[in-house]
């Protein structure tokens, strides 16, 4: 990849980043907030099947954060590998051929091409 590119996928990563931050924060009010309207005496509900809905509401919500957490890992790995090692950014992790600036443009934060990322899905050693 040359210079442009490479500044390219750089802000991307960071438009990644930021747009999982502030979707974990989202996450984060939705949690805080279900808290404080669980302690309220208005909010509790008597019936059973409202507490389940109640439970799986914020059972799906803890997933998507949780979902999202490993996502911001990643985006993180990949700006940690793009700083520290500049010249190797882009290159799978696996064969060592280049991953693609097409796919790093699409999937910034990709570690193999697609040829070793299909192998990796359908489990193929």
């Amino acid at each position: 990849m040359n210079k442009k590119q490479t500044k390219h996928i750089e802000s991307r990563l960071q438009e990644e980043r930021d747009r999982a931050m502030r979707d974990l924060a989202r996450y984060s009010e939705a949690f805080t907030g279900n808290q404080k309207d669980s302690d309220s005496a208005a909010s509790y509900s008597f019936h059973m099947a409202d507490q389940g809905t109640d439970a799986m509401e914020r059972e799906k919500q803890f997933l998507f954060a949780s979902k999202e957490g490993r996502y911001l890992w990643h985006v993180n790995e990949a700006l940690r590998r793009l700083y520290e090692t500049p010249d190797k950014f882009g290159i799978c992790h696996e064969c060592g051929n280049d991953v693609g600036y097409e796919r790093l443009d699409a999937l910034p934060h990709a570690r193999l091409c697609i040829e070793c990322k299909a192998k990796e899905e359908d489990g193929v050693e």
